[in-house]
């Protein structure tokens, strides 16, 4: 393998007729870079124009190579063998800037580099901000996570990203970009394991005063420790290549449910065997009542599946009657009940006992159609695998309106105190408000409204469209740990719940907690509007948050970063009235038994809506936006809508003490997924700012999953749940290519990492242990 461990060299290779001030000031930089590392990271820099330095013999003596300022450069055929040969031999590359436009003509040398800038970029040096995605590369490790540098920024001819491993994108949205531009995805940093030898290459190092920067000189310090093999780096873990994705289910038998039902939730047990539920609904030829006459009404199979890592089987565990499978069609007749929720109790390897969050067939009203949502825990038979329905013990329930569709929620998750968290959804239907805010008060069915989600969500008494918060004990009760959002002795009691943790959510299907923070994730799917109104109010926005402590996140008031919805009432629900002010909310609702005064609305980390991501707006002295389309500011360039239905996803934590051959690597820890139901919308890791992640701040990276979660017809082309294993192992959930039913593309699947280790190998490492 070429180079020293006990006397480093770099060689810097640059254009004859490069610009001297800047070659000068990149070989100052390296050189000290290398003379002033820690003992046993230092290295001796040689510099040259010479490509004549590019033999065989004479490449042996340099653990690295850097091309600085060498646009144009060209070496012979015969160089360039030597180098290659040099590269497949264990040697180390780095390109800075322009190093992009060398050897213009070398097929090879493109791989090296990973990606050629494209004509027609920015000119001159601009004020950008570097977003750090990789916290674990030398390189990028002590970073900030937003970096504002000045530099040339250029543009790719091919956007190398999924095929190289990027460590740091430059934001367009902070500078000029040019022709060219590349959108969201702007790689400036990257690396990989090339053809034996490391290359990485840097879009910064434009100017002479760029060498000057502390940062930069940090970032090349550590490119070059990792080059020159004085330190290992994984540069490979976001390469799309290096992901396997497998559908572990095969199709149900006709007319069964033998793999899988209607895709609702899933849990991962401590041994890998992965429980899977389905809402209710059947195969699309499955028979459905919808008529309230027949007590056999929406009557649904919510089933449990199991699906073991060792044999590759799936055993169909129990099932339960269940209210819910109402199909689809018009308002009033489908319905979004059923089995709606799975978690495993902390002790489930010992106790067996999972929780299930439900809406029993039996006992529905079926003349005011209402029903009751149940929280129950089972006891599992982990040896038989197998569900005990008779097991059962009531922990929690509360009422549901079941007369018109949707939003249920079923999310649920521990902390590491062993407090779980619920969420239920408003129970509030999609139309009577045209899209925007559920706050119409004037239809109901036998005095229950269903169209003003200030009677749930908004609603202080009522556990719909809440995120719960309980301490389930051993004899089936619960107690209420402290630091809720309400204690239930509010204005004399019986005006709050004492169990609501959150409150102002309108669909939360999918929540997580971070048990190394006891941070609690949470999505949510809004509501129908296409456009916003400068009448009503913001459009559909789905939404994202995380959350330290109790709160009102917003809905049906406010949404977004508190963008306020329209207030509406009796005895005119189409008279638009004031707007609702986010920071002194009250419910003035005619179907309000909770609190007139509420906790005030927070701003959420992402929301998007069919324009795109993080939708904004100037606003006027009272802090009302305008709404005007033709003024909206999109903060999130990454994210698109349409279809949207937003899936929230886990926080990935790299476990350094599994030997697992399949786990992804300790790049994605820490990071937050995110995704939708659709696959035309976005699936990403995004990155958030510790300082700021609880009190809405938006995220500082985003990763696309794109091509590693696969998306299409023949891929998961419905998200509907994901979680990571014990063992490093991604499974997702696809609900399949209808509604309300399970189908042929209904299935389980797992995505595991194939990339291999971090590089260069322990035998080959000349650093310091550790490093």
């Amino acid at each position: 393998m070429p180079g020293s461990a006990d006397e480093p060299q770099v060689l810097v290779f640059h254009g004859a007729e490069a610009p001297d001030g800047l070659t000068r000031a990149g070989i100052e930089a390296i050189t000290e870079i290398g003379d002033a590392a820690p003992d046993g990271e230092t290295f001796e820099t040689e510099a040259t124009d010479d490509p004549g330095a590019f033999t065989a013999d004479n490449l042996q003596q340099y653990n690295a190579v850097v091309f600085l300022s060498a646009e144009g450069a060209v070496l012979s055929a015969d160089q360039e063998a030597a180098f290659q040969g040099y590269i497949e031999d264990g040697g180390g590359f780095l390109g800075v800037h322009d190093a992009s436009a060398a050897q213009p003509d070398s097929e090879w040398f493109t791989g090296l580099l990973g990606a050629r800038a494209a004509d027609g970029g920015p000119d001159g040096a601009q004020k950008a901000v570097v977003e750090v995605g990789d916290r674990t590369h030398p390189a990028t490790e002590s970073l900030p996570l937003e970096w504002n540098h000045t530099d040339v920024w250029a543009n790719w001819e091919e956007n190398p990203s999924g095929s190289v491993h990027t460590v740091a994108r430059v934001r367009e949205q902070s500078y000029d970009p040019g022709e060219g531009a590349l959108g969201w995805d702007h790689p400036v940093s990257w690396c990989r394991d090339y053809e034996g030898g490391r290359s990485f290459y840097t879009g910064m190092g434009g100017t002479a005063e760029s060498f000057g920067s502390e940062n930069l000189r940090t970032h090349l310090r550590g490119a070059l420790l990792w080059t020159t093999r004085l330190a290992r780096a994984d540069c490979q873990a976001a390469i799309s290549a290096n992901y396997q994705a497998e559908r572990v289910t095969e199709p149900n038998q006709e007319d069964q449910l033998d793999q899988i039902g209607e895709p609702h939730g899933l849990a991962v047990a401590d041994d890998g065997r992965v429980l899977y539920i389905g809402r209710g609904g059947g195969m699309p030829s499955s028979p459905v009542v919808t008529d309230w006459d027949d007590p056999q009404v929406g009557l649904g199979e919510g089933t449990l599946h199991v699906w073991d890592p060792e044999s590759g089987e799936v055993t169909k565990a129990g099932s339960l009657d269940v209210f819910g499978n109402k199909g689809g069609g018009e308002e009033l007749v489908k319905n979004e009940e059923g089995l709606l929720g799975i978690t495993l109790d902390p002790d489930f390897a010992e106790n067996g006992w999972l929780y299930l969050q439900w809406t029993p067939h039996e006992g529905i009203d079926r003349e005011k159609h209402l029903a009751e949502r149940r929280l129950s825990r089972f006891t599992f038979d982990l040896e038989t695998n197998t569900l005990d329905t008779a097991s059962e013990q009531e922990i929690l329930s509360w009422p549901v309106q079941v007369h018109s569709c949707c939003h249920a929620g079923g999310g649920m998750d521990w902390d590491s105190e062993g407090n779980l968290y619920i969420a239920t959804g408003d129970n509030n239907s999609s139309q009577f408000s045209d899209g925007y805010s559920g706050n119409n008060p004037e239809p109901s069915f036998e005095g229950t409204s269903f169209s003003d989600a200030r009677r749930t969500a908004g609603n202080t008494n009522n556990l719909n469209g809440k995120i719960l918060r309980i301490h389930p004990e051993d004899d089936g009760s619960y107690t209420v740990p402290a630091g809720n959002l309400f204690t239930g002795d509010e204005e004399g009691g019986g005006k709050t719940r004492e169990e609501i943790y959150i409150m102002g959510v309108r669909n939360p299907s999918r929540i997580f907690v971070d048990k190394e923070t006891d941070w609690l994730y949470a999505g949510w799917v809004g509501p129908d509007a296409s456009e916003p109104s400068t009448t009503w109010g913001p459009a559909k926005y789905d939404t994202f948050a995380v959350m330290s402590e109790a709160g009102n996140q917003g809905w049906p008031y406010c949404m977004g970063n508190k963008q306020p919805y329209r207030d509406r009432n009796l005895p005119d629900p189409e008279t638009p009235l004031d707007w609702y002010d986010c920071d002194n909310l009250k419910n003035e609702s005619p179907n309000n038994d909770g609190l007139v005064d509420l906790p005030p609305a927070r701003d959420n980390n992402i929301w998007y809506s069919p324009q795109g991501g993080g939708p904004d707006f100037p606003r006027d002295e009272n802090g009302v936006p305008s709404y005007e389309l033709d003024e909206q500011e999109l903060k999130l360039p990454w994210l698109s809508g349409g279809g949207q239905a937003a899936m929230n996803g886990p926080v990935y934590r790299y476990d350094a003490e599994s030997d697992s051959d399949v786990k992804w690597p300790e790049y994605w820890d820490g990071k937050w997924f995110v995704g939708d139901y659709s696959d035309s919308d976005p699936r990403n890791a995004v990155l958030l700012d510790p300082s700021n992640a609880t009190s809405g701040g938006l995220p500082v990276h985003s990763e696309s999953l794109q091509d590693i979660v696969p998306i299409g017809n023949d891929g998961v082309g419905n998200l509907m749940d994901w979680r990571f294993a014990p063992d490093g192992s991604l499974y997702v959930l696809d609900y399949g290519r209808g509604f309300f039913t399970a189908d042929s593309k209904s299935a389980l699947w797992r995505v595991t990492y194939q990339g291999g280790p971090p590089t260069p190998l322990p035998d080959d490492h000349i650093g310091p242990k550790g490093s």
